[in-house]
């Protein structure tokens, strides 16, 4: 199924920094896409629409800002949307727009984090849209060198700005992330590779080295997430690419990636993605395009 979502070719070329749609529009009539380029968006005057970045599937609000990772899918749609004014400005960069030896310094560590972040989708906060909207808008306004260091200021504006939140979940994205800890990212691909089977606390403890407690609130500050928030998290994700990627019934799928209670595996994920399975399987696979 997957393979049917459309793999745009955007318009921007290997001489360009970035190049930027600003457009009005009655109605959102892109399919559900993928792209090699980075994406910004903002899009005002659309409430009721639905948005869709990875396994991530909710209605938004009257403004949205969303930075989408390289080869992320994603796309809005009408959905309950009533306006006929939609403001859409789309900004798109070369995902090594910034040389992965330059983003290493000290100094661009909160973009570095942010574009790491991307790989899953970022919302901003109505309070940073509201600050940097106004800059977006009037980005297409500017050229040349002037465009490129009003771009990379608001990058670096919106790298520190609070309250901005992933999306998707990282295993659903198929991504390499990086989580700056070696004893992290040995509890996260021990977890990858055993979703499937009953993991305890004790068990990511011995591997990271550390009492249980030690590592709880380790993992906690590290990620943001406790353990079991975690691996649901690895868990869940596996189980959005399989409910998109193949016709086994929901039941299967989560025994399949280690829910051995449907009553609690339903809640968990409607807790998680604001709908049961059956109805991210019928919103998800509704966007699909055949070609």
């Amino acid at each position: 199924m997957s393979n049917n979502i459309i793999r745009e070719i955007t318009p921007l070329t290997q001489n360009d920094c970035f190049t930027i749609f600003s457009r009005k529009k009655q109605e959102f009539d892109f399919p559900l896409h993928t792209h090699e380029d980075m994406e910004l968006n903002l899009i005002l005057n659309a409430s009721g629409a639905k948005r869709i970045v990875g396994d991530h599937i909710s209605e938004i609000e009257d403004v949205e800002l969303v930075l989408v990772g390289s080869n992320l899918s994603h796309g809005w749609f009408m959905h309950n949307c009533q306006s006929k004014e939609i403001v859409e400005v789309t900004i798109q960069f070369h995902k090594d727009l910034l040389d992965e030896r330059f983003l290493k310094r000290n100094q661009l560590a909160f973009i570095r984090n942010m574009f790491e972040h991307s790989k899953r989708g970022v919302l901003f906060s109505r309070e940073t849209i509201e600050r940097i909207s106004p800059r977006l808008l009037a980005l297409s306004t500017k050229g040349g060198f002037d465009s490129i260091l009003e771009l990379l200021s608001i990058l670096h504006d919106l790298s520190i700005s609070r309250e901005s939140k992933m999306l998707s979940d990282s295993t659903f994205t198929k991504e390499d992330y990086n989580y700056n800890s070696r004893r992290i990212e040995k509890v996260f691909e021990y977890m990858n590779n055993n979703f499937h089977k009953l993991i305890t606390l004790t068990d990511v403890s011995r591997i990271a080295n550390m009492p249980e407690a030690s590592f709880s609130r380790f993992i906690k500050k590290r990620t943001g997430y406790s353990f079991i928030d975690s691996l649901n998290e690895i868990r869940l994700g596996h189980v959005s690419r399989m409910l998109i990627d193949t016709t086994q019934s929901i039941a299967e799928i989560a025994f399949i990636c280690g829910f051995n209670n449907m009553a609690n595996f339903n809640r968990t994920f409607k807790s998680k993605k604001g709908c049961t399975p059956k109805e991210f399987r019928e919103n998800y696979v509704g966007k699909r395009v055949f070609i």
